[in-house]
């Protein structure tokens, strides 16, 4: 049986013994060189190289779910995530991935339907000076919302939109009634970026 030459990520993991988790931590930290046989792998040399032991207390806490750190934040502010009685998550998906845009939070699961990330990550955002802030920054605002918060008409706002004024962050699909058909993207912007709008353009009459 040919020896294996190239290792992705997964590979090389696995022949050192260590966590994915780890493996992806590390690399985020420098710990582990950037691959040297292709754009996503590394020789059978380079990962030889590697210290499994190093690379395993990259990440001494288990990961956590994205979900769950969106919990831990809201924790910090007061404002715990509940479906109780109907209410809405007060730190959601949206603000989360918004922190790992950032590089404020690491994504270590490679799964683009999830994350899992660095519990110890996630305490430093809540440890942050001002994390209120933080959240309210990185909060999702639809057009509507976003127009009401500027004062100005909903086409107002569009028509910043097609001068390139302002970008979604995301898309995020909403469903009218309960078939599929009725659902409709709609673009996403952070409370940062909306905000930032009357300093950028002063020549407005907001």
């Amino acid at each position: 049986m040919a020896r294996r030459t190239e290792y992705d990520e997964s590979q090389a993991a696995r022949r050192l013994r260590v966590p994915i988790t780890a493996f992806r931590r590390a690399r985020h930290t420098g710990l582990i060189p950037a691959p040297d046989a292709s754009s996503c792998q590394w020789s059978r040399a380079a990962v030889e190289a590697m210290d499994a032991d190093a690379i395993r207390t990259a990440l001494p806490r288990e990961p956590i779910a994205g979900s769950v750190a969106a919990d831990r934040i809201a924790v910090t502010l007061g404002t715990p995530n509940s479906i109780e009685h109907g209410e809405r998550a007060h730190v959601t998906a949206f603000v989360v991935h918004r922190l790992i845009t950032r590089g404020l939070l690491t994504d270590l699961s490679g799964n683009p339907d999830g994350s899992l990330l660095n519990p110890d990550q996630v305490d430093t955002v809540c440890q942050h000076e001002d994390p209120a802030a933080l959240v309210a920054a990185n909060t999702p605002l639809g057009p509507d919302q976003a127009a009401e918060r500027l004062q100005v008409r909903r086409v107002e706002f569009d028509h910043m939109r097609t001068l390139g004024w302002i970008k979604p962050t995301e898309w995020r699909e909403v469903r009218y009634g309960t078939s599929r058909a009725g659902a409709v993207d709609v673009p996403m912007f952070t409370t940062a970026s909306v905000d930032a709008l009357p300093g950028v353009h002063p020549e407005v009459d907001w």
